[in-house]
């Protein structure tokens, strides 16, 4: 998987819950370990559409 699509995934997603980067400013070891979620993830949850999977993990990040 690109690693620089997924961050463009990502960001669009923080943009759906209202952020933006200068609200919730992600460094780059930020974007690695969602990274490594969704890839935990999507092993797990193979039959997952990715944006749902990429939602979650966000939503997790911003909750958390």
């Amino acid at each position: 998987m690109d690693e620089k699509l997924l961050q463009k995934m990502i960001r669009n997603c923080f943009y759906q819950y209202n952020h933006d980067l200068s609200s919730v400013p992600l460094t780059q070891r930020d974007y690695e370990e969602l990274y490594r979620r969704i890839k935990e993830e999507l092993a797990i949850h193979a039959s997952e559409d990715l944006h749902d999977i990429i939602n979650n993990v966000v939503y997790e990040f911003l909750t958390t």
